[in-house]
């Protein structure tokens, strides 16, 4: 029997969701819906949808299963607006917002009125954005987090974990409240830190202008996750705002222990300080052994140890093409204290990065790395 799904908000993780839904082989007939006309035509002549809805509303009275792939502030809004609508008896309705409590709050008016609405988090991303950058590949690996409201939907979300297999995410079960916990500890904070890094290197820079040359290396990479969109962060830190809280206040006691420890100034305290954060990181999966993806987008590195000399960067790219393996980013790190290569690729997948080192292992004997 042919279903009915609609996606509301076309952007790269609704886009990206409508393709992986493709892959499953068995007849669907997605109808989308978009604020941006460009947008929603886009998804239309990509084949991403069938069928283009005048509104969210028209779009979710017809179909079976519901996403909806917008900003968490929309998605709270358009499930305010919803109450009214007249969905099907035995609809399904999630989302794929990255902060899950206030979208279960506003589901609770529907979900009173009996419809089923199960939270949904996938947790991946890309350097890229809009219905351009849609992947069918893009949540293979990566954890799809589904918060259901109650325990009496085992079968509804094992009907939502079958429709999400052809995803090849790895769905997992957990309260809204949990999730929000750990995507504060492993994401909304760290991003937070990382802003906080950036901020303090511009407040210096007057003092040392020659500072933001050094800072191309370690630390570049290390706040990397600052140059994301303010807006959507601006609204993250604010939906999270209580899980955020508490985590600074771990933090500024974490910073105390430091502080404390450079006044005493024993190096074997120091020591076991940096000992422990590095028995800690290193036992963190890697994304190179085909470890799942977490909750913050990993750009698929690999450092490489060039010689100097002319015409080695277009080796390198050449033999990457032979192989038809295709980048996403290249660069040349100046200040290599804190990481390895002077030739730094980026590619879309693991699986991408992993056939390149192959290549070039066989093609050179350059050294290269997995940070």
């Amino acid at each position: 029997m042919m279903k009915q799904i609609a996606i509301i908000g076309l952007g790269l993780i609704g886009g990206s969701l409508g393709l992986a839904l493709r892959r499953g082989g068995s007849p669907i007939h997605l109808i989308g819906f978009d604020r941006s006309y460009a947008t929603v035509d886009e998804a239309y002549r990509r084949g991403i949808i069938d069928e283009v809805a005048p509104s969210a509303k028209a779009a979710c009275e017809k179909a079976d299963y519901i996403f909806f792939a917008t900003p968490v502030n929309t998605t709270v809004s358009i499930l305010k607006e919803s109450v009214d609508w007249n969905f099907k008896d035995d609809v399904i309705i999630s989302d794929t917002g990255s902060t899950k409590k206030p979208i279960m709050e506003a589901a609770q008016a529907i979900i009173d009125k009996g419809i089923t609405f199960i939270g949904g988090h996938p947790m991946a991303g890309s350097h890229k954005s809009g219905v351009a950058a849609a992947k069918a590949h893009l949540f293979e690996n990566a954890y799809y987090i589904l918060t259901p409201a109650a325990d009496s939907y085992k079968e509804q979300v094992e009907q939502l974990r079958t429709l999400l297999a052809p995803s090849k995410g790895k769905v997992v079960v957990l309260e809204a409240e949990e999730h929000d916990r750990m995507t504060a500890i492993i994401s909304h904070f760290p991003h937070i830190i990382a802003s906080a890094l950036v901020e303090r290197l511009s407040a210096q820079e007057d003092e040392q202008p020659f500072v933001r040359n050094l800072a191309a290396g370690g630390f570049r990479d290390l706040t990397r996750i600052a140059s994301a969109d303010p807006t959507m962060w601006r609204d993250i830190t604010i939906q999270n705002r209580t899980e955020l809280l508490a985590q600074i206040d771990g933090w500024l006691d974490e910073m105390q222990n430091v502080r404390n420890m450079l006044l005493e100034n024993d190096p074997e305290q120091i020591y076991t300080f940096f000992e422990r954060a590095k028995n800690s990181r290193d036992a963190l999966p890697s994304t190179f052994e085909g470890a799942v993806q977490g909750a913050l987008y990993m750009t698929f590195d690999l450092h490489i140890d060039i010689p100097d000399h002319p015409g080695v960067i277009s080796e390198v790219t050449k033999i990457l093409a032979d192989e038809q393996i295709s980048l996403t980013n290249i660069r040349i790190v100046e200040t290599r204290t804190d990481v390895y290569g002077i030739l730094v690729i980026s590619f879309q997948n693991a699986d991408d990065r992993k056939k390149a080192r192959v290549a070039l292992s066989k093609a050179t004997d350059y050294s290269m790395h997995i940070i």
